[in-house]
């Protein structure tokens, strides 16, 4: 019924749908967070969900009414923001544009500077890294690196372990648990290196990591733009020792200019601490479980076997009543662990030769 919303509400054809926002009184106050990543996502979400339904209605699978069941564009967005603030390290050209007073937080109570930042070239770079993560593990210290592809990190993760080093390769396949256990076992020492290729949507908090690696730091992309690398770097700001080395045979515009973003942070830092007397100390924060609290709420894993691929599929179609139950009920934690089970049971049906016949 959702689909064709419309009639239902009695709105003209091309009207925007009716949202949380309508409800807010006229004087809310909007605070948007990680802006530079948020408002990119809300220009997408209209255009997004319009080009699939514009297939749908294509191809007969939706009335052309369908296309008015929508997130609001950017524009009508804007039309229903009163007062906004834009909270990011890294704002992007429209916070800049649209902002009418720009209020920097640069200045930490702990007295932690910006993290010295290092370019090196890449020939011999993987001798030149495992040198440096030595040096932070006698200390008890941890590493981030972080790579461009998925098959570098693989293969970069699977030579630190032979190297001696406990390493962990952290990809889009992990399920948010077990991410969350990883980056816990991270701080606890369990592992002393994470490899990752986008580390910025892991929301890291690690104050024991001391050292982030950038390899192919002059590849220009989106996870080697200025943004990106300046979110990168900071991920080394929680610790006094923070230290990061970028690997790359020529300064990119990207490069240079968060390098010098950096420094310009870490010598305001420098200063206050010195007006103010403060010695720099490096962030002290619990490692609270919470991966056991999430499990308390989901219940414990079932091991599920079968023999053949018939009783496997009706495995899979249990599970799956299961999960809209869990779901019915709210507890979508429990709901995504059965998900991601049922994702493993179809990709062994997939896989494994017994169950192709």
């Amino acid at each position: 019924i959702e689909n064709y919303s419309r009639h239902l509400q009695r709105r003209p054809p091309g009207s925007p749908p009716w949202t949380l926002i309508d409800y807010f009184p006229d004087d809310y106050l909007l605070i948007i967070d990680e802006s530079h990543l948020t408002i990119p996502q809300l220009r997408a979400m209209y255009h997004g969900d319009r080009s699939r339904k514009e297939t749908l209605v294509e191809y007969g699978f939706r009335l052309p009414s369908a296309l008015d069941n929508r997130p609001l564009s950017f524009e009508e967005f804007e039309e229903r923001v009163n007062q906004v603030i834009y909270v990011s390290a890294t704002p992007g050209p429209y916070e800049y544009e649209k902002a009418e007073r720009i209020v920097e937080q640069i200045v930490r109570p702990t007295g932690l500077l910006d993290p010295e930042v290092e370019v090196r070239p890449t020939k011999g770079q993987m001798e030149d890294l495992i040198g440096e993560i030595r040096e932070r593990v006698k200390r008890g210290e941890r590493c981030l690196i972080t790579t461009l592809t998925k098959r570098m990190a693989e293969e970069l993760s699977t030579y630190l372990i032979e190297m001696g080093i406990k390493t962990h390769y952290l990809h889009s396949e992990i399920d948010t648990l077990e991410r969350v256990d990883i980056l816990r076992d991270l701080r606890l020492g369990v592992y002393d290196v994470v490899v990752g290729i986008n580390l910025l949507r892991e929301g890291l908090d690690l104050p024991e990591v001391s050292l982030v690696a950038i390899l192919d730091a002059d590849k220009e992309g989106y996870l080697r733009s200025e943004t990106a690398l300046i979110q990168t770097m900071g991920r080394a700001a929680r610790h006094i020792n923070g230290k990061v080395i970028m690997y790359a045979d020529r300064i990119t515009d990207s490069m240079r200019r968060a390098i010098e973003e950096t420094r310009r942070r870490r010598n305001i830092q420098e200063e206050y601490n010195r007006k103010h007397g403060i010695t720099p100390q490096s962030v002290k924060k619990a490692i609270r479980d919470i991966t056991e609290r999430v499990r308390g709420v989901a219940e414990a894993k079932v091991e599920y076997k079968a023999e053949t691929k018939s009783e496997l599929i009706k495995i899979i179609k249990e599970l799956e009543k299961e999960m809209k139950l869990a779901a019915k009920n709210l507890e979508f934690e429990r709901a995504a662990l059965i998900r991601d089970k049922i994702f493993e049971l179809r990709r062994e049906i997939e896989e494994d030769p017994v169950f192709k016949k």
